[in-house]
């Protein structure tokens, strides 16, 4: 089974910081019918703010950056689904072992799939390296679940419930779980505090979340994502060749969307390495195309270009005055099963 990188919780200093347990439930309660078990659930996703929510109605966790989950369990059988609906229960094995352990029959536990550094981060190029890279066929050793939520328990489709009543049920079924199904703490306090305490351990950001909310499906507002560092999918239009480069990649041209179209936003020519450069240059040379697919006023003559069809994962500061990434650095590409979406950009 997978290990423990880490000691303790990333924004602890002392103890771990968890939420509040609640009173165990009336064993009079009534049963209640059984719910047919869903086959999938498109996953609640989290709108970008500037700033944190502050108020007790919210509570934090860390912003897990790897690939979004979903376990299905199922009397033994288990079904792991990536965001856009695509089975790959064999690329975790671990998880899946680890969802077969738990003692219940049925569930569906919503999360994040990672590989931590040694100092307990979540690191995306770790965790697609794991997987022999972008279109990679190999099952993850590393790779264990940060579980959030819990939509379906034990024959009960418990999406109705509010966060703090499906946490309750998750933290039942995870109170002893160490392995390679995980639960991704929950904090209270000022989420001002909790944000800037996330930066300074180097953390991508943090996820505030309405306790009192239903699990909704989309990008409706319960959950917010806060940054520290930018971090969005981006198309790849093309390359500028280097021979003195890491896989003779000098840097990627990159576009992002604005209506059915696709927008020259700047170049990336950091955060590769030896073998990850030349995995993507095998890739580039197989899809090359004679005209741009953008309009393109980067003033090279040199360039590259290539079909508009893969996805890559970019860190950035911030936006120059004409629309140009600054600061920007390569994490790698993105898979098309999970269900990455293209920054869009508005008009004008």
């Amino acid at each position: 089974m997978v290990k423990a990188p880490r000691a303790r919780p990333l924004l602890a200093d002392d103890q771990p910081i968890r939420s509040h347990a609640r009173e165990p439930r009336d064993p009079k309660q009534p049963q209640l019918p059984f719910d047919p078990m869903p086959d999938r659930i498109e996953p609640c996703l989290a709108l970008l703010k500037p700033r944190p929510p502050v108020g007790d109605e919210w509570f934090y966790e860390v912003k897990w950056d790897g690939y979004r989950i979903a376990v299905h369990l199922n009397k033994g059988n288990v079904r792991i689904l990536t965001r856009g609906g695509h089975d790959w229960t064999h690329r975790f094995p671990h998880i899946d072992q680890a969802a077969k352990a738990l003692g219940v029959g049925t569930a569906i536990i919503d999360g994040e799939a990672v590989v931590l550094d040694p100092e307990g981060r979540p690191h995306f190029g770790m965790l697609q390296n794991s997987l022999g890279g972008r279109g990679g066929k190999l099952p993850s050793g590393q790779a264990l679940m940060m579980a959030f939520d819990l939509l379906y328990f034990d024959g009960h489709d418990i999406r109705s419930l509010e966060l703090t009543a499906r946490r309750y049920f998750l933290e039942s079924l995870l109170r002893n779980e160490d392995g390679a199904i995980r639960l991704s703490d929950t904090i209270d306090g000022d989420g001002r505090e909790i944000f800037a305490a996330a930066c300074r351990h180097g953390l991508e950001g943090i996820i505030a979340k309405h306790k009192d909310s239903s699990y909704r499906s989309g990008r409706l507002g319960d959950w917010v994502k806060i940054k520290c560092v930018q971090s969005d999918s981006f198309i790849v239009v093309g390359y500028e060749p280097s021979p003195v480069a890491r896989g003779g990649i000098g840097s990627l041209l990159l576009a992002a969307r604005k209506g059915d179209a696709w927008v020259y936003v700047g170049n990336v020519g950091t955060g590769f390495n030896e073998s990850s450069a030349a995995a993507l240059r095998k890739l580039l040379d197989r899809i090359v195309r004679r005209r741009p697919p953008v309009v393109y006023d980067g003033g090279r003559k040199d360039i590259v270009w290539v079909q508009p069809t893969l996805i890559a994962e970019i860190e950035y500061r911030a936006w120059t005055h004409d629309g140009k990434l600054r600061h920007a650095s390569y994490k790698g590409l993105r898979e098309h099963q999970d269900n990455a979406a293209v920054l869009e950009v508005s008009g004008g």
